[in-house]
Parts: C-alpha cells; sequence; structure tokens
C-alpha cells in the first residue's frame, strides 16, 4: 500500500494551497504537485518570493492598499488628483481600476463592506478614517465604488449618510456595473464606462 502523504510537508503545502480563493483539495493538490516537480524554477523561486513579501508588503495607513512603503506609491504620487476619493471595498477593486486607468486621484478601502449575516458591523471596517480624509478641505468629491451587491449598497448609503456633514460631493458608479457583480471580474471598458458615468448618490 502506497504511503499517505498526511502529516508529511507535502500534505501541510496541499493543505495551505487549499486556502486560498479557488482553489479546493484537488486543485491544491494538482498545484502542489506542479511545484514539487518544477522545484528549481517554481517551488523555491516562490518560497524565497513569498518570505520576500511577507517580511516587506504591508497596509498603507493612509488608503490602505498593500505595498511595500507606507504611504503607498499611489498616496505619493505627484501626478494624481489629490481633492477625489474613491472608496472601493477590497484591495482587489482597487487594483482593478488601476488596471483599467479608469481613476487618476486617492483610493480608500475599506476591507470589506456591511453584513448582518457575516457579522460584519461599521467599526470592523475603515469607515472613520474615510470621514477623517473626507473632511480635509482639499477633498470635493468622494466616489462610491462599492460592489453592486445587496451588502455593497447598503454600505454606500451607510457611507452616504455619514458623509452629509462633511462639504464634499458624493456620487457613485453608474449602473453600467452589473447588479451583482465585482469590480475585479469587470472588463476594463466596462469599468472605464462605470467611472466617467458616475452621478451624484
Amino acid at each position: 500500500m502506497p504511503a499517505s502523504p498526511a502529516g508529511s510537508e507535502i500534505e501541510r503545502l496541499i493543505s495551505l494551497l487549499a486556502k486560498l480563493p479557488g482553489l479546493g483539495p484537488r486543485s491544491a493538490r494538482r498545484a502542489a504537485l506542479a511545484l514539487v516537480k518544477q522545484r528549481e524554477k517554481l517551488l523555491l523561486p516562490l518560497a524565497h518570493v513569498m518570505a520576500e513579501a511577507g517580511e516587506k508588503i504591508r497596509p498603507c495607513q493612509t488608503c490602505g492598499n498593500v505595498d511595500v512603503s507606507d504611504p503607498c506609491h499611489i498616496c505619493t504620487a505627484p501626478g494624481r488628483d489629490g481633492t477625489v476619493i474613491c472608496v472601493v471595498q477590497e484591495v482587489g477593486d482597487l487594483w482593478a481600476m488601476e488596471r483599467a486607468s479608469a481613476f487618476r486621484g486617492r483610493y480608500h478601502v475599506l476591507g470589506g463592506c456591511l453584513s448582518a449575516l457575516d457579522g460584519i458591523r461599521p467599526e470592523d471596517l475603515n469607515i472613520g478614517g474615510l470621514i477623517t480624509r473626507a473632511q480635509a478641505p482639499e477633498i470635493t468629491e468622494v466616489i462610491l465604488a462599492m460592489n453592486a451587491t445587496i451588502d455593497g449598497q447598503t454600505t454606500a448609503h451607510y457611507i452616504t449618510d455619514h458623509l452629509r456633514e462633511c462639504e464634499v460631493k458624493t456620487s457613485r458608479l453608474a449602473h453600467g456595473v452589473p447588479v451583482g457583480g465585482e469590480l475585479d471580474y469587470l472588463d476594463d471598458g466596462t469599468i472605464n464606462a462605470a467611472m466617467q458615468s458616475r452621478r451624484d448618490f
């Protein structure tokens, strides 16, 4: 009877890979075998890169993006519009906006959205930091680029209510973003069109 990998280093590798989004146990086993078979080309370089990433990558205390510097390269870029903040739920949404070159201002990552089902409350998100940033005299507009889901829109309404005391325009992406859609899965053209046709919230 062949030896079981249970308890071995390969089993630990499979177990960790299976925790990644989109990878179940079967896909994790295939990925682990591919890494082991290509030890010099994949496994060792990946281990090195992941160790460096763990040491150097950190969250930006200003916007919530992840980078090797704090503030991140977007917050410190001189050519960006410092009067507009685009609010997104996750870092992946920020990357989607940047990939589409749809926005040239500053960002704010909430770290999720309000969800009664999952027990995510306002204090669990970076909403307080957004309100503080929106009160700065140079900020003229806050764009709510939330996912077109019930929780995303609930979060957008909550934020809008709390921005009423700030002297800023509040807008949202146009409904070119499909209901139930998530920014990270949209093509660049759709993101661009939604950003250009945003409207007041």
